[in-house]
């Protein structure tokens, strides 16, 4: 798959519906999309390795404890706990190939794997730490991919909430905790990792190509041709920084009052 394919790939899924959005397809052509030239054999490989090792788990155990099992004790999956912001950690081809990486890249893996073996597992949108419900005969319950794929209890999740500052009005709702998040929300939240790394560290060009993918990937959301215009900016392409603008302007009201200003600024700028 080269680039233009990727972004391709991305453009389809972001006209997807949420019920149809391909989430290993789309994670794939970020991967290749940030890093092209690299091939998706060995990753294809590995996650068909790992359905076959969970559905031979889930015939002697109960879906929690088999999905731990088969992730974390057969495969080695955790999380990278030494280097945890290298950027490595949030690209799905790196993540499979090291098995260490971010709570959300390593919840993706743990998604499509246990939908293969009929688990319903969504994510869970937590703040600072991402999570995954997992649906079970006894209920929906946290469990943690980061963390070897252990289960994270009601007092436990509610603890974290109130660290992370949710009102205690919500983190003791145990529903609202629990509330899945679309497989769009959760590939965005990845791609953002990325743009704000990128964008800590200076690579505007990498800032760039990061809110382009959450871009495409959420046509109607115009913040992320903002960061698109910022970042073409900072490159001196203000051309390319323009025409962000415009897409952008065309998402809303909303958006149109946000970007007249700048598009003013820079048009002053190339005249």
């Amino acid at each position: 798959m080269s680039r233009d394919e990727a972004e391709q790939t991305l453009i389809a899924a972001g006209a997807a519906g949420d019920d149809a959005f391909p989430l290993i397809g789309a994670t794939f052509a970020c991967a290749i999309h940030d890093r092209p030239g690299r091939g998706l054999e060995s990753a294809r490989a590995l996650i068909d390795q790992a359905a076959a090792r969970l559905q031979e788990r889930l015939a002697r155990a109960p879906a929690q404890t088999a999905l731990a099992e088969a992730m974390a004790g057969d495969l080695g999956f955790s999380g990278d706990t030494v280097t945890y912001d290298h950027l490595d950690n949030a690209d799905i081809l790196c993540v499979l190939e090291r098995r260490k990486g971010l709570p959300v890249a390593l919840g993706i893996i743990y998604s499509v794997v246990a939908r293969r073996c009929g688990l319903t597992v969504r994510g869970l949108d937590f703040p600072g730490h991402f999570l995954l419900r997992l649906e079970t005969p006894d209920g929906p319950m946290a469990i943690d991919p980061f963390n070897a794929g252990e289960p994270v209890e009601p007092v436990e999740l509610a603890r974290r909430a109130l660290f992370a500052g949710l009102p205690p009005g919500v983190a003791g709702r145990p529903d609202l905790l629990l509330a899945p998040v679309t497989d769009r929300a959760v590939l965005t939240r990845l791609q953002n990792n990325i743009l704000i790394r990128a964008q800590q560290g200076g690579d505007d060009m990498r800032m760039e190509a990061a809110a382009l993918r959450c871009a495409l990937l959420n046509p109607s959301d115009h913040r992320f041709w903002l960061h698109v215009a910022a970042a073409r900016e900072a490159q001196g392409a203000l051309a390319g920084a323009l025409q962000a603008l415009d897409r952008a302007k065309a998402l809303g009201p909303e958006a149109a009052r946000l970007v007249q200003s700048a598009r003013a600024r820079l048009r002053s700028m190339l005249n």
